[in-house]
């Protein structure tokens, strides 16, 4: 496997750190232990607190272990001295050495080089060179073709590319970014014809406006702004500046949305105006309002705004305006660890327009087996991708369910449809700032379905007494609606319990979807992220005492649900004594279990291993393995564990979470004819994006769905 990658741009603001989101997260779907490094970095050397953006962005998006000091080794002024001095191989020893420090400790190492600022952009192509060489990095090229014709563009890039190969660099991909959309396809045909073409991948990203429009945040920021209002709001993106020296029936015709106004902080005909139009159905939707001179607001425009329903981002600056406009449109917009909006738009439009699976095969020689909890979660993400399903989400008016539904949706996971007011939905929707004008939406009330879906329900429980007008209260239940739609095919799976109990989630599943053939119980299993490895434990969330017969169909749900996700099943039935040795009730029960379930697997023709009853430490240690089962197949390797009860399965995970401080993803249900999962009411925006991919990969699975399990 290739151990590195250097990342390097022909020009300044070439769009070079969405390039680098998009590569690391690509490499941790691949690779255990990815760093990222920065040989120089520009400082701003008026601020002592200054942070490198690319390094704060990488290493707070993916949680990177070292720390900023050792992500890169000089600044461009100390790269300067050193060059002016003569001393430009102590630099590149500088440089090695740090490398060599992150590369100790890391399966591969993402470079990023200079950003052109300053000083010394005049050497930092050669520079780069030089760097990528001494490293031993394959070199990708990020070429900015932003306001240039595309023969400027080839022009620039034939240069950039000869020069690197001069320089005896290995350049492996080229990614032409911010592309005229009409000229993409152009761009990669012409660079195709090139001689050096053959040995290296070529891509065009177009010009995504929203990556390089700043945010409410940034334009406060840099402003040095007061935030008086709206402070949740400042994510909204700025797509254009409007001074309002106007009258209002002149002014209001040239807002547009996304615009941010800029007015004296006394001018209250023109933030009622604004804020007026932000409830308009009929006018654009600004980003905010930007008052200058220092003034505020009178009073009575406070009370006013206070009590306004929605929160408008109102910024003040002590500034006159025209010297504030010229600076908010100076701004420069990056893309900071806190916009996460911004980040997945990066990542969007990375995917859409690289082939991120021939890239990685370019990159890395074979693709490591060692699967983290990163590379599970992203694998999630792209084997859902693989054979796109569709999810129903019950708790559609819910804020965290919209947020996850939004990223779900941009990034071509899952289609989705919302459960609920359909009005309350859409509202809800405007008013995050969220973009899913073409979400489905099923209106609990109305809709087509209510009269099949009662008489479906009455038909399945009338035997338990059920009348219809039971039913019909039933199915106004935003769950068992959204169970209806999987069990009549409307919807492959559905994911609820954000705010719901998980009796109230799982309920009406075992009443209407019911088990698999051959299954008498659903149960559930977490998948253990620990640091070099994804486990499967199995029951930790539903069952309290299961039977030897209900044991062993858990262990054959367990090693199915482990084989969907790429996890070669070796199931350990735990129990607390080990092979033979021990005698009681628990321990046979689960050597009975253990028979039950392995005969089932052979009658099924199933590729999994079972072998109980043992203890975790065999199951898990190959030492102690080697001592108390020495012949064993599963002992000391196993991935997949089987507790004898639920008090024994709950405690032994949150132990394990808590101490070894693993992921737990989960619980993930299974046995059911069409999957449903639960949320914790306590889960965060990805813990539902992930809980609605792994509901995905099921329904793939029960519906011969294709791709490899996630992290392969």
């Amino acid at each position: 496997m290739a151990k590195n990658l250097f990342i390097t741009a022909t020009e300044a603001r070439s769009g070079k750190s969405a390039v680098c989101l998009g590569v690391m997260e690509m490499l941790l779907r691949h690779v255990a232990k990815v760093a990222f490094f920065r040989p120089v970095i520009y400082v701003d050397t008026a601020s002592d607190a200054y942070i490198d953006p690319d390094i704060n962005l990488i290493a707070t998006t993916y949680k990177l272990g070292p720390s900023y000091m050792d992500m890169y080794a000089y600044t461009t002024t100390q790269a300067n001295d050193l060059i002016s001095l003569g001393k430009s191989e102590d630099l590149i020893e500088g440089v090695v050495a740090k490398y060599k420090a992150l590369e100790k400790d890391h399966d591969f190492v993402l470079c990023e080089g200079t950003d052109f600022s300053g000083a010394t952009s005049a050497f930092e192509f050669d520079l780069n060179a030089e760097i990528a060489n001494n490293l031993g990095c394959p070199v990708m090229l990020v070429a900015k073709a932003h306001n240039k014709t595309v023969d400027a563009a080839i022009q620039s890039i034939e240069m950039a590319v000869d020069s690197l190969l001069d320089e005896g660099c290995d350049v492996i991909a080229t990614v032409v970014n911010r592309v005229n959309t009409d000229d993409t396809v152009s761009i990669v045909e012409r660079l195709k014809k090139k001689p050096w073409a053959a040995e290296q991948l070529i891509f065009a990203i177009p010009d995504e406006k929203s990556l390089g429009n700043p945010t409410m945040a940034e334009i406060a920021k840099l402003l040095n702004a007061k935030v008086l209002y709206g402070e949740k709001e400042l994510d909204r993106h700025v797509h254009s500046f409007a001074v309002a020296a106007m009258q209002l029936r002149n002014f209001l015709e040239r807002i547009d949305h996304g615009t941010l106004v800029i007015t004296p902080g006394d001018r209250a005909d023109v933030i009622v105006a604004c804020l007026a139009s932000a409830t308009s159905v009929s006018m654009p939707k600004i980003a905010g309002l930007l008052l200058t001179g220092g003034l505020r607001p009178e009073p009575s425009i406070r009370r006013l705004i206070e009590g306004f329903p929605y929160a408008l981002p109102i910024l003040s600056v002590e500034h006159d305006t025209f010297p504030s406009a010229r600076k908010a449109d100076n701004v420069h917009a990056g893309i900071s660890p806190e916009n996460t909006r911004k980040i997945t738009r990066a990542l969007e439009v990375f995917e859409e327009h690289v082939d991120t699976g021939a890239l990685a095969r370019k990159i890395l020689e074979k693709e490591t087996y060692i699967v983290t909890p990163k590379m599970f979660e992203y694998g999630l993400i792209q084997k859902a991708k693989a054979c796109k399903k569709h999810i129903v989400l019950p708790e559609g008016e819910e804020e965290r369910i919209l947020r996850a539904a939004e990223i779900l949706l941009r990034r071509e996971v899952v289609d989705i449809t919302l459960v609920g007011l359909e009005t309350e939905i859409r509202k809800r929707i405007a008013r995050l700032g969220l973009r899913m004008e073409d979400v489905r939406i099923v209106d609990l009330y109305q809709n087509p379905y209510v009269d099949d879906f009662v008489e479906t329900y009455f038909e399945l429980r009338k035997h338990k007494g059920i009348t219809r007008e039971i039913a019909r209260d039933m199915i106004s239940d935003a769950n068992y609606f959204g169970t209806m739609m999987v069990a009549k095919g409307h919807a492959d799976g559905m994911v609820s319990g954000a705010v719901h109990t998980t009796g109230d989630t799982i309920r009406p599943a075992f009443e209407i979807i019911k088990t698999e053939p051959g299954i008498s119980i659903v149960s559930s299993v977490f998948f253990m992220c620990l640091k070099d490895r994804v486990l499967v434990y199995g029951d930790c969330a539903v069952n309290p005492d299961p039977n030897a017969e209900q044991l062993a169909q858990i262990a054959l749900s367990s090693s199915r649900t482990a084989k969907t996700f790429g996890i070669e099943p070796r199931v350990a039935m735990l129990s607390y004594s080990t092979g033979a040795s021990g005698k009681g009730e628990d321990v046979d029960k689960v050597r009975e279990a253990t028979r039950i379930a392995t005969e089932m697997i052979k009658e099924m023709g199933l590729d999994a291993i079972i072998e109980g009853p043992m203890q975790y430490d065999a199951a898990v240690d190959p030492s102690v393995a080697r001592t108390k089962m020495p012949d064993s197949k599963v002992a000391g390797r196993a991935t997949v564990f089987i507790f004898p009860d639920l008090n024994t399965g709950n405690n032994t995970y949150k132990a394990v979470q808590r101490s070894a401080n693993a992921v737990a993803v989960g619980p993930v249900l299974q046995g059911l004819k069409r999957p449903v999962n639960d949320l914790s009411r306590g889960c965060t925006v990805p813990d539902i994006v992930n809980t609605v991919a792994i509901t995905a990969v099921q329904a793939q699975a029960q519906q011969g769905g294709s791709g490899e399990g996630p992290g392969h």
